[in-house]
């Protein structure tokens, strides 16, 4: 694999705004997970092969270091949706970091996705909005081939039901996701329909922030991947507690596979 130097990047960086992070506190790490959820930073951290510890916390921004296979590598949390995603991997990107995981949750579209299926991501339908400052609509939002590669890889040497295909990263959870729980219970005419509108073009499943991390990665010169875990149907039905645990863990496994085959490379 070539040598991978984030597009502008300086040779020395102090500590990043947001993040909390200097390139001395991550200790050469130049991957990293991440997943949007705080609190699911130590549950991917659990997976290490030795002891992992949290580096920083502020906002929606929570850092472990720990290794896997003889190498340092991070666990940051983005948050929810594109904007916070693009601070994390800006911030990360100036410290050094190449490659990126998605590690997240996901509602299905498709009728043959089950809850606990795993979805490998492999390029995303930009309806986010933190993307197009990065790009024009015009340009893709595809995974790296390498990330992708280990993903699959690795949900197939788990014996996971998985699949591979593209997502709908949309930038609002109801709305975008023609979700009728939410508090007025409407939704408007541009996305009435969009959800089987998705289905029959074979979109996959609908999600908040692949599209901003591929667009930016790709454009940057960075790897990106992104591995979720179903936990719901699209539309509105409830996440139960167990769903979403089936859903996490099924994702984490992936991920961290994943991560130890790029490791690899």
């Amino acid at each position: 694999m070539r040598r991978l130097q984030p597009a502008g990047r300086s040779d020395t960086v102090g500590k990043v705004y947001h993040l909390d992070l200097d390139e001395k506190s991550i200790r050469g790490a130049r991957h990293a997970f991440l997943p949007g959820d705080p609190g699911r930073v130590s549950q991917l951290a659990a997976g290490f092969d030795a002891s992992a510890h949290e580096l920083a916390y502020r906002r929606e921004f929570r850092t472990y270091l720990g290794e896997l296979s003889g190498e340092p590598v991070l666990v940051t949390s983005t948050g929810i949706g594109g904007s916070s995603t693009s601070i994390a991997v800006e911030e990360l990107a100036k410290l050094g970091v190449h490659t990126f995981l998605r590690v997240g949750t996901t509602g299905a579209i498709q009728p043959d996705i089950a809850i606990g299926d795993v979805i490998i991501t492999s390029g995303a339908v930009r309806l986010d909005g933190a993307s197009h400052h990065y790009a024009p609509i015009e340009y893709p939002a595809v995974a790296n081939h390498e990330v992708l590669a280990a993903l699959v890889e690795a949900a197939r040497s788990l014996g996971l039901p998985h699949h591979v295909g593209v997502t709908a990263s949309s930038a609002t959870f109801y709305p975008g996701e023609e979700r009728s729980d939410s508090f007025s219970g409407y939704v408007l005419r541009s996305f009435q329909g969009s959800t089987e509108e998705w289905r029959r073009l074979q979109v996959l499943n609908f999600e908040m922030e692949s599209a901003t991390l591929f667009t930016m990665c790709s454009a940057l010169g960075l790897r990106a991947g992104c591995v979720t875990g179903v936990v719901n149907r699209a539309g509105g039905d409830r996440i139960s507690e167990g769903d979403l645990s089936r859903g996490e863990d099924a994702a984490i496994q992936v991920a961290v596979a994943g991560m130890r085959r790029l490791l690899k490379v």
